[in-house]
């Protein structure tokens, strides 16, 4: 993409970044690549000057009060416990600009928590990328695959829209009081399934398998793939075969190496599973009792040993 200033596009943005992290380097760097000017980055740590500088070269690192003088799009891409007091605390010296966009990357928090800014002025946007970031230019790659979760008011939603799009990506709107739901779905599907996966390659490590990855990455892959074009309609396995008896030897099996995460999270999981099966009718009332009266027979964790 042509970006140079011999030829600018119309609508480009003098944009601060203010958090140099995994997220905001890499939408910042998305932005430029946009056409869009990068005026300044904030970033206190070692880590996150050598990320400004690999992902935005040139673009000075500012103290955060002059790249909201600068700026005319602030992007705010700091922890979601850090936000409220950052926008508070800039609100109360003065800092926000009539009609300057403040676009925050939290996947928590809707525009409510922009209100000071907008009360300055300011005008709010939740951009929030579903995705997880390494903060090295191959997530500037995963962008066009990638969905944000934007939230705005109703005016400047296309605003939100745009700069998505500008970025690859696809805009998907979420309604303020749905930001807390949204981003647990969010944090539940990648979390927990980076825990899923570590603690199975655990389990595999402990007979004896040397490279885990080789084992559990066809099958996760494939298992995720069927997961989201089917739906449940796909679920394999022991539950699904209603098989009781395998179930309690996992169990018994589990707390015999005595790992207490990784019992819990299997007895959790295992029990959500039968649930939902049981309510799609593809267990019946019988099938799925036994399912469960296994899991409940099954060693609990407080009778292994952590390690």
């Amino acid at each position: 993409m042509n970006t140079s200033a011999a030829s600018p596009k119309p609508g480009r943005l003098g944009i601060g970044v203010i958090g140099a992290g995994k997220v905001g380097a890499v939408l910042g760097a998305a932005l430029r690549a946009a056409g869009h000017a990068v005026v300044g980055v904030s970033a206190v740590s070692e880590a996150s000057r050598e990320r400004a500088e690999n992902l935005l070269p040139g673009v000075p690192v500012l103290e955060i009060p002059d790249i909201v003088e600068r700026a005319e799009l602030v992007l705010l891409a700091v922890p979601d416990d850090a936000l409220a007091g950052l926008v508070e605390g800039l609100a109360a010296t003065g800092a926000w600009q009539p009609g300057q966009l403040v676009v925050h990357t939290s996947g928590r928090h809707g525009t409510a928590v922009l209100e000071p800014a907008r009360g300055r002025g300011a005008i709010p946007l939740a951009v929030h990328p579903a995705m997880t970031f390494t903060g090295m230019s191959l997530d500037l790659r995963r962008l066009p695959d990638c969905a944000f979760g934007i939230t705005a008011p109703a005016a400047v939603l296309p605003i939100a829209q745009a700069l998505v799009v500008e970025m690859g990506a696809e805009p998907v709107v979420i309604a303020e009081a749905d930001r807390p739901l949204y981003h647990a779905a969010l944090a539940h599907a990648s979390n927990h399934l980076v825990t899923i996966a570590s603690q199975a390659a655990q389990l595999l490590g402990a007979v004896g398998v040397e490279r885990p990855d080789r084992v559990l990455g066809p099958l996760m892959k494939a298992s995720l793939e069927n997961a989201l074009s089917s739906g449940e309609g796909l679920l394999t396995g022991p539950i699904a075969r209603a098989d009781a008896r395998t179930v309690r030897a996992h169990g018994e099996a589990l707390a015999e190496h005595g790992v207490r995460d990784v019992v819990e999270a299997y007895r959790g999981m295992a029990k959500a599973t039968t649930s939902r099966a049981m309510a799609r009718g593809v267990l019946s009332a019988e099938q799925g009792e036994a399912l469960l009266d296994a899991l409940a027979d099954a060693p609990g964790p407080e009778r292994g040993v952590e390690r």
